[in-house]
């Protein structure tokens, strides 16, 4: 994910030396506010336990655009910071004979780090704008779990659609107001010396985001 982002990056950069003089690249930050939902599910040992959960994240971006003529724009959002579920902890009973059990406590947290948006956006009018992209998104699991096991990291990739309202202001000064809808599908990990295996089903969401930048 990073290699990715850094060639998204200087591949817009080279944009910039050339496009300089023609106005083409804008700049900025923004602040976003977002509610998710997501079914999880987990297989153990054949049994099969789900769950669903929504939650409200707040976090903030940095992007580089580069214009194409009068309507469109492509470009490539940022998310520095991790946005970090809450730890769920659960309490199992593992029969250690037939006879006898005793019960064990798991604890699982998850980071979503690196999230990376590049997207198209079209001017239907002077203010008004429609975009979509491609999300992805690292999720780095962290777990105490009573068998000792670990899950292994991986990612998720999706798609989004949002539209907002773009206005000038002197000197190249923009500011923006986005709604937008995003679906990041699915993910799959298994523990590491067990087959349990947990799911992420349909994680989905939406967000509300202002942005502020500048036009060179």
């Amino acid at each position: 994910m990073k290699k990715l982002i850094g060639v998204i990056f200087a591949s817009l950069a080279l944009f910039t030396y050339s496009a300089k003089a023609e106005l083409g690249i804008n700049v900025g930050v923004s602040g976003a506010m977002g509610v998710f939902h997501a079914t999880g599910q987990e297989n153990e040992n054949g049994e099969l336990s789900s769950d669903d959960a929504t939650g409200v994240a707040g976090y903030g971006s940095i992007f580089l655009e580069k214009t194409l003529g009068d309507r469109f724009v492509i470009g490539v959002d940022y998310v520095p910071s991790a946005l970090e579920s809450e730890t769920t902890e659960t309490v199992v009973e593992d029969k250690t004979t037939t006879d006898t059990s005793t019960d064990t406590t798991n604890k699982v947290q998850v980071d979503f780090e690196d999230l990376t948006t590049v997207y198209l956006a079209v001017n239907v009018t002077e203010n008004l704008y429609i975009k979509a992209g491609y999300v992805q998104v690292d999720v780095i699991t962290n777990e105490t779990l009573g068998t000792g096991s670990t899950y292994n990291n991986t990612d998720m990739d999706g798609t989004t659609f949002g539209v907002g309202y773009n206005a000038n202001f002197e000197n190249g000064l923009f500011a923006r107001i986005e709604g937008s809808y995003t679906d990041f599908g699915g993910a799959s990990v298994t523990a590491s010396n067990t087959d349990n295996k947990v799911s992420l089903k349909d994680l989905e969401g939406a967000a509300a985001k202002i942005s502020i930048g500048k036009s060179f």
